[in-house]
């Protein structure tokens, strides 16, 4: 029976905040306070899930899936409600579960122009059924409803709540991702015929691949749709073109989600579909990935470095930062892809902060124009002085988190899987290493040219600016303390995920040349 077991936690943590949604439908839309309770409660609850799950979960069996439920779903085509957790997921899932409710609470006394708290609330809801959703389906129907469930909410907080080119930056976003997600469905359309298996289940199509003598032209071809799908999302270069303008025209609460949750669902999609499914066609494409990831690095960095926008400086760091993930999955090693996902946390938690403070800064100063700033540690040290912090993470500093999500990517490139050429991929460990001396150019000018120095003379005697106030004390707390923990005790997330990734590569240790 559903309640007989844990499994039915899974279903409660993707539909909970729909259940908010429908308790806010039914509250007129002045009462705000009455929106911003019921969404804190909903996300709350949700996470109190989450810690419940987290308590039952089988460390010792991280490799296997648990919370597993299997129902049939749309039997016309085999597809099944079939959901699980993994260690894979499991780290995902515990930061969506952590920056949805922070988001909320910065959001008390932050709710963006032209207001309408009840929809924008509602919105971040929604949201957060289909990040979940992403990450606990073990069917690709399922995966793809969830994966497009995220679109259609982000469109209308940037194009509703964005800033002056938030229709631009909205429809860009829209077509960009809708396009790749186009080309995600016809992938799995054609993995689904050409393996006669009549299922979109993700673990038998693995075993159905592995079975049956499929063309590794043909898994090639499949593969690069699911690229495509996934890599757009990351933002892989040359794809990343909507990002910039999506992180800088969206409201603070949106930049964070899209920074902390929404892009590791691609990345995520190729450690969870795309290389287990076709770990053959995953070595054959490794060398054009990885190159990718190493280009967007080093351009992601010079980008960076060409910014007048504080918010748009941070969006870019995104593209380099993401690049290193997507070299740790490119090696297609254990090490590697837990390095990636190490990673994955790492930039959401930092960017995320990063994001918030941004956010922050434009409400006080009504700009994020660096040359405008300045003098940040003068009129709000505190704020100054996590920005540091912040920065200081992202640059890879050891001892923060962000230090294990580069420096094991960029080792994992030195001995990639065999089939992998490893003289080119030292190469792009070399590229890569750059990039961080890169990454600390950019970081280090955006935080001496806003924090140090003497506050500008059209701001030395503005009263509105004032420092950290507090819900957004309580929203970033969380995220300043696992930045600190992380990178003490990396083998918090690495013992997690090291067990599932073994096992999702198992197909790839066996077979592919």
């Amino acid at each position: 029976m559903f309640w007989d077991n844990y499994n039915w936690l899974t279903t409660a943590l993707i539909f909970t905040p729909l259940v908010g949604v429908l308790i806010m439908m039914a509250i007129p839309a002045r009462d705000e306070e009455s929106h911003k309770t019921v969404a804190l409660i909903t996300t709350l609850v949700t996470a109190g899930f989450g810690v419940v799950m987290w308590r039952q979960f089988d460390f010792g069996q991280a490799n296997v899936l648990q919370f597993e439920y299997n129902r049939s779903w749309i039997e016309v085509v085999n597809a099944n409600y079939k959901v699980g957790i993994d260690g894979m997921s499991l780290p995902l899932i515990a930061l969506t579960l952590l920056v949805v409710p922070l988001v909320i609470i910065y959001s008390w006394n932050h709710i963006p122009s032209p207001g309408n708290t009840k929809m924008f609330l509602m919105l971040i809801l929604v949201l957060h059924t289909g990040m979940i959703g992403s990450f606990v389906a073990q069917d690709l129907v399922l995966f793809f409803v969830f994966f497009e469930v995220v679109l259609l909410p982000m469109y209308f907080m940037i194009g509703v709540w964005g800033g002056e080119d938030r229709l631009y930056a909205a429809i860009k976003f829209f077509l960009f991702t809708l396009f790749g997600s186009a080309l995600m469905l016809v992938a799995f359309l054609a993995l689904y015929w050409n393996t006669g298996s009549s299922t979109f289940d993700m673990v038998r199509l693995a075993e159905e691949v592995a079975a049956r003598d499929i063309s590794l032209t043909t898994q090639v071809m499949i593969f690069g749709g699911m690229f495509l799908g996934f890599g757009i999302k990351v933002p892989l270069f040359p794809f990343h073109t909507w990002l910039p303008d999506a992180h800088t025209q969206a409201p603070t609460q949106g930049s964070v989600i899209l920074a902390a949750v929404l892009l590791k669902l691609g990345t995520y999609g190729f450690i969870r579909i795309a290389i287990p499914i076709l770990p053959e066609a995953a070595v054959e494409w490794a060398p054009w990935i990885g190159l990718l990831a190493v280009i967007g690095i080093i351009y992601g960095a010079l980008g960076c470095l060409a910014q007048t926008d504080m918010k748009r400086l941070i969006a870019f760091s995104s593209v380099a930062h993401m690049g290193y993930v997507m070299l740790g999955i490119a090696t297609l090693t254990p090490f590697g892809i837990n390095a990636a996902i190490f990673g994955m946390v790492a930039h959401g938690l930092i960017t995320g902060m990063l994001f918030f403070i941004a956010g922050s800064v434009k409400e006080r100063y009504h700009t994020l124009e660096i040359a405008r700033l300045g003098g940040l540690l003068k009129q709000a040290p505190r704020m100054g002085w996590i920005l540091g912090f912040c920065t200081m993470a992202s640059l890879g500093l050891p001892g923060l988190a962000g230090f294990w999500g580069e420096f094991p990517a960029i080792l994992a490139a030195y001995n990639p899987a065999e089939g992998v050429s490893q003289t080119l991929f030292r190469v792009y460990m070399v590229i890569a290493a750059i990039g961080t001396v890169l990454a600390a150019g950019y970081l280090l000018w955006l935080l001496q040219r806003t924090a140090f120095g003497e506050p500008s003379e059209e701001f030395a005697d503005d009263p509105h600016i004032h420092d950290v106030v507090a819900t957004e004390w309580i929203a970033w707390t969380p995220l300043l303390v696992l930045i600190l923990a992380f990178g003490f005790l990396p083998g918090i997330i690495f013992g997690i995920t090291d067990p599932a990734v073994v096992q999702g590569l198992q197909a790839l240790a066996q077979g592919a040349p």
